[in-house]
């Protein structure tokens, strides 16, 4: 397992009032230096936008306890998805997410560069991102939260060990 978040670019979506119009937006990249250099951060990976334990509870959660994450001496809390800015932004919207920043890794480099992109062909969804969650201080993985049974084509979707209260309580009992 590697220690470091690895060294890639996001390619997001920023919101940029000089442009004007229905889409007031311009691509912006961003680096894992940008994210996670020098920052506490909290990330949580999901298999897919729109999808029902992603949408319906590991989200969601994170949502709820985000000020508690905060609390716990967290700088941010992003969620990243092998999914484009476009989806990202309005799965986001969708959810009413207000708290927790969405990060797209669309063409799955951080996902892949983690060792976390698994094949799910079987549910029609190409390559995914394995469900975790993971403290990062520094651009180091403190600790990492890997849903148990990671394999190509899992016939499940396990989620036991990646939600907000077990990172929250892992925060709380290693002050």
């Amino acid at each position: 397992m590697i220690s470091t978040v690895p060294d890639v670019i996001f390619k997001t979506r920023v919101r940029d009032e000089s442009i004007g119009g229905d889409n007031p937006f311009r691509w912006q990249d961003v680096s894992t230096d940008d994210i996670f250099k020098r920052t506490k951060i909290v990330i949580l990976a999901l298999p897919g936008a729109y999808t029902p334990t992603c949408s319906s509870k590991h989200l969601p959660g994170f949502e709820a306890k985000y000020q508690d994450l905060i609390e716990q001496g967290v700088d941010e809390v992003y969620c990243v998805s092998v999914n484009d800015a476009f989806v990202m932004y309005q799965w986001g919207k969708h959810l009413g997410i207000k708290q927790v920043k969405m990060l797209p890794d669309g063409n799955g480099d951080f996902t892949q560069a983690m060792g976390m992109l698994v094949k799910k062909e079987n549910v029609g969804f190409g390559s995914r991102s394995w469900r975790y969650s993971m403290i990062v201080e520094d651009k180091k993985i403190i600790k990492l939260f890997s849903e148990p049974g990671k394999v190509d084509n899992c016939p499940d979707d396990p989620f036991t060990v990646s939600d907000a209260d077990t990172l929250l309580d892992y925060l709380k009992q290693n002050k």
